[in-house]
């Protein structure tokens, strides 16, 4: 397998249309994830009658798999429809990530420089060979949360808020309720790491089997003391810990595969009030000593943060967005890229909310999303995803002869097309230049031998072929 960053060739390249300039980065594709149903094999319905397989929600979180294949999770269920109340309208969802082939093709005629076409490839069940804690169902008025596929010595996780043992807090790893926001591929691609909100957790799964391998323990910090079902509750009834359905959304890995830097998507209980609500922790995993950090970041003018992606070693994308957009039935304000360094940042374990606030690591915009969609492309605001949340980097591509760097994003649609529109990924170009300084150093992975045959042909014609090292 190769650990090359393969460049696809713009149709410019060949001499079909003029060469392009790339001055900031650039919408270059739209692609679309169709279908409603995965490929988990599952049967039967949910608690509100939609069925067990059903596709959608793919956006929360997205990683490069090497090639043109991505892994894309979706989050807690399709919570969105209404059924009870007690669980936040949360169902028996198994907990999952599915496997992406995006083929990002050059676009020879008007409209958008690469056509993106993406295909679902398999998904996988994520599974504890110990047994979980799952809710009985009898205080909310349901069946067992247990997931109707657990066996001996095989046990689901589940999108259930009740799935979780009232004795032990929210940090639990034999707790079954699992909300996955963010998913990350090791440097050799056997593992994944996935970032949660109930915990927040950070476990590490078997990529081909789904097994669960590790649970990471995270600052007592982020813990809620007393778990409940229903997330108001939750929150009302806690004095520290995570806000409920606002824990860790987004999650990196640096690309020696050796740190893994999660970001909470809003305030802890106890931060609430320092810098105005919009102090966020950061926190950094030793993927081998499972030791921690803690980093503090400010909100600029999203609601929260969605997710965060390693440019390098210390200096990382973080993307802040609101809630406005398709999907809310208003228009997009804000979904914007920050670029911040950690290299020198004050550690803030230990400290409250008022003295983190004081040593919050510097940002500057890296991308304004709104912008280059509506402004720059016409898009209009109100067609654009309330819920962009996936961040990655995918192979470099070549624009115009000059070596571009791809950006991926990716929407979470709450499982309702018809209200959100689909599962949509955007793919953002950028060059060297538009770092301002900072080196693009991106993690590598096995590249699937069946990918990419298209840039080789491509390569080949061009003579451009290049081995890239992080």
């Amino acid at each position: 397998m190769s650990l090359t960053h393969r460049r696809l060739a713009l149709a410019a390249c060949l001499g079909l249309i003029a060469p392009c300039a790339q001055a900031t980065p650039a919408l270059l594709a739209i692609g679309t994830l169709n279908g409603s149903a995965d490929l988990s094999g599952l049967s039967g319905n949910l608690e509100n009658g939609l069925p067990a397989s059903i596709l959608g929600g793919t956006g929360s979180g997205i990683t490069w798999a090497g090639g043109n294949r991505f892994l894309a999770v979706p989050d807690r269920g399709p919570n969105a429809t209404p059924y009870n109340t007690a669980v936040d309208d949360t169902v028996s969802y198994t907990s999952r990530f599915h496997s992406i082939s995006m083929s990002l093709t050059p676009n020879g005629g008007p409209g958008l420089p690469f056509n993106l076409t993406p295909t679902l490839l398999g998904t996988t069940l994520l599974w504890n060979a110990g047994a979980l804690a799952y809710g009985s169902g009898a205080a909310v008025g349901l069946r067992s949360g247990a997931p109707a596929q657990n066996t001996a010595g095989r046990f689901y996780f589940s999108g259930r808020s009740d799935n979780f043992d009232a004795a032990q807090n929210s940090g639990n790893p034999a707790n079954g309720r699992f909300d996955p926001e963010s998913i990350r591929v090791s440097n050799n691609g056997t593992r994944v790491f996935v970032s949660d909100e109930y915990g927040p957790y950070v476990y590490q799964f078997n990529t081909a089997t789904g097994e669960r391998v590790r649970s990471y323990t995270l600052p007592g910090n982020l813990y809620v003391a007393t778990p409940n079902p229903k997330g108001s509750v939750e929150t009302a009834s806690n004095t520290s810990g995570r806000t409920d359905n606002k824990g860790m959304e987004g999650l990196a890995i640096t690309p020696d595969g050796k740190t893994l830097v999660g970001i909470m998507q809003a305030s802890l209980i106890q931060d609430s009030s320092a810098a105005g609500g919009k102090l966020l922790r950061i926190v950094s995993i030793d993927v081998a000593s499972g030791a921690t950090h803690e980093y503090a970041y400010k909100l600029t003018a999203g609601s929260g943060v969605s997710d965060i992606v390693a440019l390098n070693h210390h200096e990382f994308l973080v993307d802040e967005r609101d809630g406005k957009g398709l999907g809310d039935g208003s228009n997009a304000s804000v979904k914007q890229v920050f670029k911040i360094d950690l290299a020198g940042a004050t550690d803030v374990t230990g400290m409250d909310g008022a003295t983190a606030a004081t040593h919050a690591v510097g940002k500057s915009l890296f991308l304004d999303i709104v912008g280059v969609l509506n402004g720059v492309n016409g898009i209009p605001r109100s067609q654009i995803p309330a819920k962009l949340e996936g961040l990655t980097f995918g192979e470099d591509v070549d624009v115009g002869g000059t070596l571009t760097h791809t950006l991926w994003v990716s929407n979470d649609n709450d499982f309702l097309p018809a209200v959100a529109g689909p599962n949509q990924f955007y793919v953002f170009g950028f060059t060297d230049a538009d770092l301002a300084g900072s080196l693009f150093a991106p993690q590598l992975v096995p590249e699937p031998a069946s990918s990419g045959l298209l840039a080789v042909g491509l390569l080949g014609l061009l003579g451009v072929a290049r081995r890239r090292t992080a």
